[in-house]
């Protein structure tokens, strides 16, 4: 039975903001990887499960998101566009790879979930599965899949889910494979600029701006690449204007973490197990073969290992990014795979499904 959010929105918010900073302070004390991000996370997500009134608020995350993209863009500059620019076949087999995996994943939640009752036809779980199995921008997919008449709590539980395992597992994963590696130099860092009110002020105005133009044309998560495309433009036209101020990016990383932990409940894994069985084990499998494809890339590629892991990862662009930032690597890098993946699995998902489904698509009307 579920319990009931006895505390209005803003104490409950406030409450959980003190359960997930106490979460990160221990993951630092214990030296978790990632602990202002995995600390809540994983606190708010278990405390969601046991239908407890943990609260994310929305523009409380937009805000997190464009302190994290205002943030990130400032590690371009033009010798790494001029690296990027050498890698564009790397990051076009990295495309083709996701869309393959996305593919396979739909035919792999499909076979675990054959006889499933809880779907109307065999058509409704194809159409779930494929957008559940599609490896980037989770949220479009729950719109898109509403389209085909798929299961949307389904496939947003799904993006969730794996989002949730790739960003506890992954940053275990590197930091293992920091200490095992030889160090490299990524020319990922920034330039050391010192915190000016004034510059900040002018920085904010400017992605700022970003964010209400990619909402104007309706691009995808604004307030992430909005900011982040802003931010970009400003360190390539070399203006130092100011630093993130301190603790911004902890902030950051602990909203996003109660805003990935509150999105699962017990209704999920009571009403649909063998679904999130099959999506867990998935998810593990997607970690693996990506692991893979990353290695064979650093075996023709003068980069760091554990940056090309990041790129490739079935993870968020703004979980794989802040990994990346705290352990000092190719932030670059790691955001230019992850953002053409995104444009890429945007422009072609629906395509593709219509493409390999046609049969559905004129049952469903389309």
């Amino acid at each position: 039975m579920r319990l009931p959010h006895t505390l209005p929105t803003i104490p409950a918010y406030l409450l959980t903001l003190l359960i997930a900073f106490a979460a990160a302070q221990l993951f630092v004390w214990v030296h978790v990887p990632l602990p202002w991000l995995t600390g809540p996370l994983l606190i708010t997500g278990m405390l969601s499960v046991m239908q407890l009134p943990v609260v994310s608020l929305v523009r409380m995350r937009n805000l997190a998101q464009w302190a994290m993209g205002s943030a990130l863009g400032m590690y371009f500059s033009s010798e790494i566009v001029e690296l990027l620019s050498q890698l564009w076949w790397a990051v076009g087999l990295s495309v083709i790879f996701s869309i393959a995996l996305g593919l396979l994943s739909a035919q792999f939640i499909t076979w675990c979930n054959r006889g499933n009752s809880s779907f109307s036809s065999p058509a409704q779980l194809r159409s779930t599965a494929y957008y559940a199995g599609a490896i980037g921008a989770a949220s479009e997919m729950s719109i898109l899949s509403e389209r085909s008449h798929a299961r949307t709590d389904l496939v947003a539980a799904s993006h969730s889910l794996r989002l949730m395992l790739v960003t506890l597992c992954v940053p275990f994963i590197v930091a293992l494979l920091e200490r095992e590696l030889p160090a490299v130099n990524t020319t990922s860092m920034p330039l050391a600029l010192s915190f000016k009110p004034s510059g900040f002020a002018i920085f904010a105005l400017l992605t700022g701006a970003g964010v209400v133009l990619f909402q104007w044309f309706k691009q995808p998560n604004p307030w992430f690449l909005g900011p982040f495309t802003a931010s970009v433009i400003i360190a390539l036209g070399d203006l130092q204007l100011s630093a993130m101020p301190t603790g911004v990016s902890s902030a950051a990383q602990l909203v996003i973490g109660i805003s990935l932990g509150v999105r699962f409940n017990r209704q999920f894994l009571k009403s649909a197990p063998r679904w999130a069985l099959s999506i867990a084990l998935l998810s593990l499998c997607l970690i693996t073969l990506c692991a893979g494809f990353a290695w064979l890339l650093w075996q023709s590629l003068d980069l760091d290992y554990t940056s090309l892991l990041l790129a490739t990862a079935p993870g968020g662009i703004v979980e794989m990014s802040i990994t990346a930032k705290i352990f000092a690597l190719s932030v670059p890098v790691v955001t230019s795979f992850q953002v053409t993946r995104l444009i890429a699995v945007l422009l072609l998902a629906e395509p593709l499904y219509r493409w390999i489904y046609s049969s559905d698509s004129r049952v469903n009307g389309r």
